[in-house]
């Protein structure tokens, strides 16, 4: 599998010649979705979910599918029949990729405020992306992408799931709001005590897992 890093919250993974797009947000570039032929969504907020981004994708692949959790459908509402709602505890098969879902609401940012339904993604029995949580998965991980910054966690959380993950390798994400020097520091926490080998992908380069 080939995975391509976006900025922010958007990754990209390609497999025998299939292409699948993890959270392509407002904060992401476009061009993530250039011939995708499956998008999946793990909750509403633009960081993760343009819908701009994805219609245009459907524009260009009617034959695109979709997966999202049920209260981001009505961003969707223009993809119809494209679009799959999903829930914790179920799998897919996307676009020849299978996906397992994890989760169920997004992470706490500030208490008494609401938050959207949030669902985690293991694709291929390989790859985890949790979107706005921290949930684990009872499943073995090799490749975990975990969020760097936001104002719902701290990187101590982060710190603590990966260790409870205990991928084979860690990559960051959900990281646009840090700067050069929060980067540094923040990678530097997740080499010194993640308890597994970090790594950060360079925008727009893919990598082979």
């Amino acid at each position: 599998m080939k995975i391509t890093k976006f900025s922010h919250a958007c990754v990209r993974l390609e497999r025998d010649g299939r292409v699948l797009v993890i959270d392509p947000g407002n904060f992401s570039e476009r061009a993530a979705v250039d011939g995708a032929d499956a998008v999946i969504i793990t909750h509403s907020h633009a960081d993760h979910l343009e819908p701009a981004t994805i219609i245009g994708a459907y524009a260009a692949n009617r034959d695109l599918q979709v997966l999202a959790p049920t209260d981001a459908l009505e961003e969707l509402v223009e993809l119809g029949g494209a679009v799959t709602a999903v829930a914790p505890g179920e799998r897919h098969d996307v676009a020849g990729f299978s996906v397992a879902t994890y989760g169920g609401e997004h992470a706490t940012i500030v208490e008494g405020f609401p938050v959207p339904q949030n669902v985690g993604y293991l694709v291929d029995d390989a790859l985890y992306y949790p979107g706005d949580s921290f949930v684990v998965p009872d499943a073995e991980v090799d490749t975990l992408l975990v969020p760097a910054s936001a104002p719902w966690m701290k990187i101590a959380e982060a710190v603590a799931f990966v260790r409870a993950v205990r991928p084979q390798r860690v990559h960051p994400t959900h990281d646009a709001l840090l700067s050069d020097v929060g980067r540094a520091s923040v990678d530097a926490w997740f080499e010194r005590a993640g308890q597994a080998p970090f790594s950060r992908l360079p925008i727009g380069s893919a990598v082979e897992l």
